[in-house]
């Protein structure tokens, strides 16, 4: 059993909020110097720097997780996870087609960069990836199913975007085994004061900037012989299943 230190919520360039110095090769990276093994980049409502992240994470001996922020109808931040690549990809066109296009406005947000693992811009988003999209939050357990894939609530312990500040309570939607922390220090309280249950506890950084990356703190315990970088994320996603 070997300890894989992880951080599943991290912003891209493509991210209108995300830093443009966050592009796949600088994430990959930063995790290497951060002493992290397992990172997933879950940028607003897309995915398509997942492919450019998978190849630089390769090149630094990380093992990548493709993963979105979803912004429901509700404007709620959930947090999808996949476990294959190509799966989601196809997670990214489904939200593609329910988004809600607004131009984007570089002159507030920057350009949202598409890149490759190399990081060379492919191309520009030209409408606003943070805003909500059509998805209920009560769907998105059976959609991140349908794609093979897992969701659970964004930094349930803030107040922008988090569940639980948008709802009033913790809903009682049996597809979220998972809740995300943003701040390890509040789990205990908001145990005590909300319905969350025996949920999997998950903490990570929301970073936008290379700077706000976790370092080795939250891990998962892996039997990973015989050794694969397939084997540890798949053992991961049985945990957090």
């Amino acid at each position: 059993m070997n300890k894989y230190y992880y951080d599943f919520h991290i912003h891209s360039c493509l991210s209108p909020c995300g830093d443009d110095d966050s592009t796949p090769a600088n994430i990959a990276g930063m995790a290497t110097l951060n002493n992290l093994q397992v990172v997933a980049l879950t940028d607003h409502n897309t995915c398509r720097n997942c492919p450019g992240f998978f190849q630089a994470a390769k090149r630094h001996g990380i093992i990548p997780i493709a993963g979105m922020e979803l912004t429901t109808a509700e404007d709620i931040h959930i947090v999808f996870l996949f476990e294959n690549l190509e799966d989601a990809l196809e997670f990214d066109k489904e939200i593609n087609s329910r988004r809600i296009l607004f131009p984007n406005r570089v002159d507030i947000y920057g350009e949202q960069y598409v890149m490759d693992g190399e990081d060379n811009v492919l191309e520009t988003e030209p409408n606003l990836l943070s805003n909500a999209t059509t998805v209920t939050v009560e769907e998105c357990p059976a959609l991140a199913e349908r794609f093979g894939g897992i969701c659970y609530p964004a930094h349930v312990d803030r107040q922008a975007n988090g569940i639980i500040a948008t709802l009033g309570t913790f809903p009682d939607i049996k597809g979220f085994k998972c809740c995300e922390f943003h701040d390890a220090d509040k789990v205990q309280e908001y145990l005590e004061q909300y319905p969350i249950g025996q949920r999997k506890i998950i903490i990570s950084s929301d970073a936008h900037y290379l700077w706000d990356m976790r370092e080795e703190n939250d891990f998962f315990l892996i039997d990973d012989e015989p050794y694969s970088s397939d084997l540890v994320r798949r053992r991961i996603f049985e945990q957090l299943r």
